[in-house]
């Protein structure tokens, strides 16, 4: 039998160090020995982040790095909103780097993260924290199209 391979339509448990120019380290799965699980082909990574992961086996390990375009995209300014004072009544006194979710038309949440409080207007960036910056990986495969406890659920309710 042969080992499985990372394909376009693979689900995969991963490993990641996410670290940022200056050396800091974003993101680690590893703090907390909790994997990432990453979805090919539903849109959510970047196709230069699919690309990477492509052909690997469980227990590879490997590390790259993307520019801030071909990583978690560039910041948009469309995506900075402000808000009056009024509308954060029932959520209490906001602070800055406070990530908080926010209803959207559809009905979804999108988090955002607030960033001016200033007077009645407060600022928030939907962007994604790590938009903008180039980002350094290092990511191990735990495991490639787990059997997961959620899709056991969503059969039966």
């Amino acid at each position: 039998m042969s080992e499985l391979t990372v394909t376009a339509d693979s689900r995969v448990l991963a490993q990641l160090v996410l670290t940022l120019a200056d050396g800091s380290v974003a993101e680690s799965t590893r703090v907390n020995n909790k994997p990432a699980l990453l979805t090919l082909g539903d849109q959510s990574l970047s196709p230069k982040l699919e690309a990477e992961l492509m052909g690997l086996t469980v227990g590879s390990q490997h590390k790259f790095s993307l520019a801030a375009e071909d990583a978690f995209g560039p910041t948009n300014p469309d995506l900075v909103q402000y808000f009056s004072r009024q509308a954060f009544l029932d959520a209490g006194e906001p602070e800055v780097g406070t990530i908080m979710l926010f209803g959207a038309i559809d009905g979804s949440e999108m988090p955002g993260i607030i960033r001016e409080v200033s007077g009645d207007s407060i600022t928030v960036d939907f962007n994604h924290p790590l938009a903008g910056h180039d980002i350094s990986f290092d990511i191990e495969i735990v495991e490639i199209n787990p059997v997961l406890e959620e899709q056991n659920e969503n059969l039966t309710g």
